[in-house]
């Protein structure tokens, strides 16, 4: 199977046309953001001249939710500190302690996992080896003791 291809020139302008929209709507934005910052302005002088009291009286209104704004992330700030305090003291004396008597356990099953398997697991299975060599023995010199039974 052979893949057609289009011609050199055609993918060229494809690539270039790619890059071409993304550009182009990026100069567009630029361009719609910077009118409308300077009508804004223009709106915000015009209604400085004409309503000069009402700016005022919006403005100190302005600064005083500031004001309170400032001071509840204040507050929200002296919280988080508290919560960060605690819990790296959590961590420090409670968490710690639990993970050092972890470690200490896990040593404890080790160990006596080793003692069980060297102890009782070993001599275990060297018996039961030495009983299923003598039984295959007997069965080899002397039969099948179930076939040796009368019926």
């Amino acid at each position: 199977m052979s893949s057609i291809q289009p011609p050199v020139e055609y993918q060229e302008n494809q690539e270039n046309q790619r890059e071409f929209i993304p550009r182009l709507y990026v100069a567009i934005g630029i361009i719609v953001a910077l009118v409308l910052a300077v009508l804004f302005i223009l709106g915000i002088i015009w209604v400085a001249n004409n309503y000069a009291a009402t700016v005022e009286a919006l403005r100190d209104v302005m600064i005083i939710a500031l004001a309170l704004v400032s001071c509840i992330f204040g507050i929200t700030l002296m919280l988080l500190f508290v919560m960060v305090v605690r819990l790296l003291n959590m961590l420090e004396f409670e968490i710690k302690p639990i993970l050092e008597k972890t470690n200490e356990t896990l040593g404890t099953v080790q160990g006596t996992t080793s003692f069980v398997s060297q102890n009782v697991v070993q001599p275990v299975t060297k018996a039961s080896s030495y009983v299923a060599g003598f039984r295959r023995g007997v069965a080899v010199l002397f039969g099948d003791p179930r076939k040796n039974l009368p019926d």
